[in-house]
């Protein structure tokens, strides 16, 4: 009997869409991130109650389950110390969502933006130790704080051109509660841009320091969100390097539009890559 090494994935979610993937995201435990909280309207207002039906309608769910954290405005390495206190808040506001619905990671972004090629990093004077000092004094008590509740913080790459300063960023918080988290249709559109790593050379560069994955599919020219098997992106490669780490890690549908889940989860099923 051959074995199956096909990999289970799931889905970030609206809470209004949950319903609709119930059966699904149970049938397997499927990994699901809801998305809610990264909204700052979310954050402010009473959104207890919303906690309490997420969990409801996930009643019998044993899977990993975590949230997508703020992002709209926030730069985890400030410099200003007025801006870092703000930005710390809104983290520990959505630290408070994390408890309330028992997730297990929260999604932040990269703060790496900087003039240079993919080859560069940060390497104008002491740019890049400077880069990740701010962001350890931006997220001081928000690390120690989501390990408490056993939340993984997970850094997604947004507009880094190689792995190389993330994952520094990732390694200097010497946490096993700091991850790395890939997009992988952001990887392909810096690879585009300027041919750095495609996105299953991320995964293999992160190795156990990745531990959760955005799938989406996009021509390069854009964050598109498409459901995989539309654009340019190579899941043969992706996920052949996926099955080499020992930990998988969370594997999340991203979609632009959520009726692009089924779509999107067929095709790789299709490929013989998840289940």
């Amino acid at each position: 009997m051959s074995q199956d090494n096909r990999l289970s994935v799931g889905a970030a979610l609206l809470s209004f869409d949950i319903p609709k993937y119930s059966d699904w995201l149970l049938s397997e435990n499927r990994d699901l991130e809801i998305q809610d909280p990264c909204m700052p309207a979310i954050l402010d207002s009473d959104w207890r109650p919303l906690a309490g039906l997420i969990k409801s309608q996930l009643d019998g769910y044993t899977g990993r389950m975590g949230v997508h954290g703020p992002f709209y405005g926030v730069k985890i390495s400030a410099f200003d110390t007025k801006i870092q206190q703000t930005i710390r808040d809104r983290m520990m506001q959505a630290l408070e969502f994390v408890e309330q619905v028992q997730a297990t990671h929260m999604v932040i972004h990269s703060p790496f933006e900087y003039f240079g090629n993919q080859f560069l990093n940060l390497t104008k004077g002491k740019r890049l130790q400077l880069e990740i000092e701010a962001t350890h004094s931006t997220l001081k008590g928000v690390v120690s704080a989501a390990a408490d509740l056993g939340c993984t913080i997970v850094i997604e790459n947004i507009f880094d051109k190689n792995p190389a300063m993330l994952l520094a960023l990732v390694k200097s918080f010497e946490s096993d509660f700091v991850k790395m988290s890939l997009d992988v249709g952001h990887a392909l559109v810096m690879h585009k841009m300027g041919g750095g790593p495609s996105p299953d050379q991320w995964v293999a560069a992160a190795g156990e320091h990745l531990g959760h994955v955005h799938l989406q599919d996009t021509d390069g020219l854009e964050d598109r969100h498409w459901p995989p098997g539309k654009g340019d992106i190579n899941f043969y490669a992706l996920f052949e390097e996926l099955k080499k780490l020992e930990n998988t890690p969370r594997l999340i549908l991203e979609m632009d539009k959520s009726d692009w889940i089924t779509e999107g989860y067929d095709f790789l099923k299709a490929q013989g890559l998840a289940k």
